[in-house]
């Protein structure tokens, strides 16, 4: 059983910086591809990031490439989402999520454990 908390989420203004974190409880955080998604009003669940278990293998969303990093440090049982660049269409409530493996990472099937989500609100 994993846990998820995110925080960090915030508002700001568009061109600008935040970082989000996801802590996790349990023991075998190292043992999973934790992914990043987000929902706006209205619209269904959207693939962000994810980065797999070492950390060694990163993937993204086309509309965040470039703008958005995703880190983890399996010591503190945390993933990060840094988001620079921010746009007014970044403005959703984003949810980090663990997997226990699968390669389908973008999909929100693969994903067995979420957290409750922390909302970003970009302003133009």
């Amino acid at each position: 059983q994993v846990q998820l908390v995110e925080s960090g989420g915030g508002l700001v203004q568009a061109g600008g910086s935040l970082r989000l974190s996801c802590a996790a409880s349990g023991r075998t955080f190292s043992s999973y591809t934790m992914g990043w998604f987000r929902q706006a009003p209205g619209k269904e669940r959207k693939f962000v990031a994810a980065i797999s278990w070492s950390g060694g293998s990163t993937y993204y969303a086309d509309s965040v490439k470039g703008r958005f990093t995703i880190s983890r440090d399996n010591a503190k049982n945390t993933v990060y989402l840094q988001m620079n660049s921010l746009k007014p269409e970044d403005t959703a409530l984003y949810y980090c999520a663990a997997s226990l493996g699968g390669s389908s990472y973008y999909t929100v099937h693969e994903y067995d454990y979420w957290g409750q989500g922390t909302q970003v609100t970009v302003s133009s």
